[in-house]
């Protein structure tokens, strides 16, 4: 998955980052964000993508710790979408240690998140693919609880993202009765099939994994770019047959 130069990159890069950090120091993810910050102003691809991975890193913690209980399957499930290189484990292990020692903090974290992504407009696309990834964690023992959801509402929300895109993010993730289709694609029952086939074609086109990449997120999330992509899809087939039996 990584050459020898990738390694070496991201290994300066965490070297770098983890330097800063301190076991004693009471605003840990302050300064990391800050690091990321000013360490590669110069560099706004390398920034956003380390921005990303330690978005993904604090918050899948602090949330995992959300409900009380960090359990096995929600660190597993944070390690099966986000690959690292070997010899960066420990570096990576401590940051996540740190964070998860309580949820104190989060929303000043999300805040400084949000400052660092490129776009002004809402919606950024970035910080939608960070919530993606922590409804994916969320969900790692069979149940996403309360204070798991309302973590993501409360992250979304300093995010500036719209409700309903927040809902159709949930709507691939939490379906108790069934997955909506309508919700998955964020259109109407009554909605004509061209307006569907239009909403689902743009989409498809947004969350593309190659997209994704090219907007700075690390090639290491393609596992949630994928399952992205199945939804999207089986949502779409879904609605397709529904249409075609009518």
């Amino acid at each position: 998955m990584f050459s020898n130069s990738d390694n070496c990159v991201l290994s300066s890069l965490w070297d770098r980052l983890v330097g800063m950090v301190s076991d004693a120091a009471s605003n840990v993810l302050s300064g990391v964000v800050e690091a990321v910050r000013t360490l590669f102003e110069g560099d706004p691809e390398t920034r956003r993508q380390v921005a990303f991975s330690v978005a993904m890193i604090a918050l899948s913690a602090k949330m995992a710790k959300a409900d009380g209980v960090v359990t096995t399957a929600e660190v597993d499930a944070f390690r099966d979408i986000f690959k690292f290189p070997d010899d960066q484990a420990a570096n990576v292990a401590r940051l996540y240690n740190l964070a998860r020692q309580d949820v104190a903090g989060y929303e000043a974290y999300a805040e400084k998140m949000a400052a660092l992504c490129v776009s002004c407009e809402r919606n950024c696309p970035i910080l939608e693919d960070i919530v993606d990834g922590l409804f994916h964690i969320a969900k790692a023992d069979g149940l996403i609880h309360d204070m798991e959801m309302a973590f993501l509402s409360r992250v979304a929300e300093i995010f500036g993202m719209a409700e309903g895109r927040f809902e159709q993010i949930m709507a691939r993730h939490v379906h108790i009765s069934g997955r909506d289709p309508y919700k998955v694609l964020g259109v109407s029952p009554k909605d004509d099939f061209p307006t569907i086939r239009r909403r689902y074609r743009l989409l498809a086109s947004e969350h593309h994994p190659d997209r994704l990449v090219a907007r700075g997120v690390p090639q290491e999330f393609q596992q949630i770019a994928n399952d992205r992509m199945a939804a999207l899809n089986a949502a779409y087939a879904a609605i397709e047959k529904e249409r075609q039996a009518a």
